[in-house]
């Protein structure tokens, strides 16, 4: 059992968890993630890591509320346990030699740039961060980003906080305005990361995507997370998640991601309503 040490809303629908694990908080480096299961009848969830810290041995996950189980993952709370916690998997962020880096997050994929930000600040890289949201409310992890990041901009889409518009339009501005990154890191949603990367490849800039496919077991024996890369087929548990903006199909991404929607949808419909919290969540799971 793995104890949570913090919980932080972040904004309405996007949650923070710190949990007690001390020997993936070892081993973890930037780009990786866990699985977990919330407790016996939980299905797996893959998340990647947002966070982690040796001295205390904690493990920092951020997740969005959407569907049945991360519905049932926001009920804990700081001293409640989840039963498993593996990890880390996949392979850890390569930035080579990379020493000007614009990494860009959209919504719940800022808080997987964020280590991908500090990392290559520590690592004495001149790193520029673009985070962006669809409204003010939304925003969260700017003070956090600020500490790992040379300028920060942050985008929404209607123009409530800071500049209005898409972070492809940022980007190209700052490129134009003549920064030379030699790296472009982007996570967050596929059509985010698929129109950054096609910007990028008009200025051949190397561009690495994080992607979430579909995923099971983390380990490439069900194939569940397989993606198509420059025409290959590659597993995003164990060939990435990481990959290579300019050879990823993303539309293929895309429709993969729609396979289980009606399913999803059904569950959420009828077994995710809050209406007696995590006690009637889990009864109502016991009954699947």
């Amino acid at each position: 059992m793995y104890e949570i040490v913090r919980k932080e809303k972040l904004n309405p629908t996007i949650t923070l968890l710190e949990v007690k694990a001390p020997f993936i908080a070892k081993k973890a480096q930037a780009g990786q993630f866990i699985i977990l299961r919330v407790d016996e009848y939980g299905e797996r969830i893959p998340l990647t890591i947002a966070d982690f810290d040796n001295e205390k041995g904690t493990v920092t996950i951020v997740f969005q509320e959407l569907g049945y189980s991360t519905k049932l993952l926001g009920t804990l709370n700081a001293g409640d346990q989840i039963l498993d916690f593996v990890g880390p998997l996949g392979i850890p962020t390569h930035f080579g030699d990379a020493k000007n880096v614009c990494v860009i997050g959209g919504g719940v994929g800022c808080a997987i740039a964020y280590p991908q930000a500090k990392t290559l600040y520590q690592n004495g890289a001149t790193v520029h961060s673009i985070m962006g949201f669809r409204t003010k409310d939304l925003v969260f992890f700017e003070e956090e980003m600020k500490q790992v990041t040379h300028k920060l901009y942050i985008c929404t889409d209607d123009g409530s906080y800071q500049e209005k518009g898409l972070v492809t339009d940022m980007l190209k501005r700052l490129i134009e305005e003549g920064n030379h990154y030699d790296l472009v890191i982007a996570i967050g949603p596929v059509l985010m990361m698929k129109y950054v990367s096609l910007l990028t490849k008009q200025y051949n800039i190397k561009t690495i995507v994080s992607l979430n496919p579909i995923m099971i077991d983390g380990t490439g024996m069900c194939g569940g997370c397989r993606v198509l890369v420059n025409n290959e087929t590659k597993f995003a548990c164990v060939d990435g998640p990481d990959f290579d903006g300019h050879l990823v199909d993303f539309d293929d991404l895309s429709m993969r991601l729609q396979s289980y929607r009606l399913q999803e949808k059904e569950a959420n419909t009828h077994e995710c309503r809050l209406l007696g919290g995590k006690q009637q969540l889990t009864k109502r799971y016991k009954k699947l």
